[in-house]
């Protein structure tokens, strides 16, 4: 799977996408992360396993614990592809304007 598919297929997920804005704000281990939410530990984790497989997280392990930090620069995989499509909107739409604009000073 493809950077962008991967990282667009980890934040399809409502909880995946909490797990992100907690860890921008600090470092957290399962346990901590898991309290926030309403479901099982193993559910946490497997989605850990997913943000951490599309590289949004990493992890460090310092003692028994694992700490989970967000990765910032995985996004720009998503915000590329966001930039093309304003660029090509901003193109037709412009050049629709333009259209518009001839047409209606003929």
């Amino acid at each position: 799977m493809s950077n962008t598919n991967s990282v667009f297929s980890a934040l399809a997920d409502e909880n995946r996408r909490k797990i992100i804005v907690m860890l921008s704000r600090e470092s957290m281990n399962v346990n901590a992360i898991a309290e926030k939410f309403r479901i099982s530990r193993p559910a946490i984790s497997k989605h850990l396993r997913i943000l951490e497989n599309s590289k949004l997280v990493s992890q460090v392990k310092e003692g028994r614990e694992r700490y989970y930090s967000f990765n910032p620069k995985q996004m720009n995989a998503a915000i590329d592809w966001f930039k093309f499509y304003d660029m090509f909107w901003d193109n037709k739409l412009n050049a629709l304007k333009k259209f518009i604009e001839k047409t209606q000073g003929s």
